[in-house]
């Protein structure tokens, strides 16, 4: 079986930027806390927190005086305060891609306009991108949704882990929906170009192989979409976080197998599904 890795895979200049930023400030500082998951992918965590890089999910888990990270999926406003009004050092990781969107949507609402953000609600990136925007945004993946009275100009941006194609038939959907409701609309794509490769590249893997697996966080909101990237092919797609979870039925009567990874999955991790696949095959 011949194993065939994606042009384009594994870490993109945003993670690779933070993580190499939070090894250095431990090598030179020592210990310190991130605030939430530096990237969302479980080896890249637990590497960091055995060099001292200790995980906490809120403000009351900090000892004072603690450098704390902002992670690369950026924080709002009230993030940045709330460090600030503590006397604490912030080592601010934000991917300057992720910084773009934020000020993009802050600029669009001092322009007077309603944003809104094609992208997961939920998401630690779309919550630090809203609260850019004042209380006069929204997250959806559906553009049916309600915009405040009197609201006389729209803006739609993008989850920068958003697959563009995907970004532009919302914009088109959310510009017929608005129509004629407003006086202007914008659209401002802040989807990453470095995750427009990783599909791109992703998809047309897929179509030269018999089986293509995708590795990464589930966590990880662009590892999953490159999945279903690479499954929307016809392909045979198995996400897996490490090379523990290969299966050998995957491969019955399989000649080529493709590998990729999300945009925050290290290189080792990578390397160790390729030889697992390729000792399983006696290659």
């Amino acid at each position: 079986m011949q194993v065939i890795k994606a042009d384009v895979l594994g870490f993109c200049f945003g993670v690779r930027r933070a993580v190499t930023m939070i090894e250095t400030e431990l090598e030179k500082n020592g210990p310190l806390c991130t605030l939430g998951a530096i990237v969302h992918n479980t080896h890249v965590v637990e590497s960091l927190t055995e060099k001292g890089g200790r995980l906490v999910h809120g403000f009351d888990e900090i000892t004072p005086g603690e450098a704390v990270a902002i992670t690369a999926h950026g924080a709002g406003e009230e993030v940045y305060s709330a460090i600030r009004d503590r006397g604490l050092r912030i080592i601010d990781t934000t991917c300057p891609i992720v910084r773009h969107a934020q000020q993009t949507a802050e600029n669009l609402v001092k322009e007077g306009f309603f944003v809104i953000v094609y992208g997961e609600a939920e998401h630690p990136e779309v919550k630090g991108i809203l609260s850019w925007t004042a209380g006069r945004g929204i997250a959806t993946q559906t553009p049916e949704v309600e915009i405040p009275d009197g609201t006389t100009g729209i803006a739609v941006i993008a989850q920068t882990t958003k697959n563009p194609q995907q970004f532009a038939q919302f914009a088109e959907r959310a510009t017929r929906q608005f129509a004629g409701r407003v006086s202007e609309i914008r659209i401002v794509n802040t989807t990453c170009p470095e995750t427009g490769r990783r599909y791109q590249a992703g998809s047309e893997l897929a179509r030269k192989v018999d089986v293509i697996l995708v590795v990464g966080s589930r966590s990880s909101a662009n590892t999953r979409k490159l999945a279903e990237t690479c499954s929307a092919t016809g392909v045979s797609t198995h996400h897996i976080e490490s090379s523990a979870e290969i299966r050998e039925d995957w491969f019955t009567g399989c000649v080529r197998c493709g590998v990729t990874a999300g945009a925050s999955t290290p290189d080792k991790v990578i390397e160790d599904v390729v030889r697992r696949l390729k000792d399983k095959k006696g290659e």
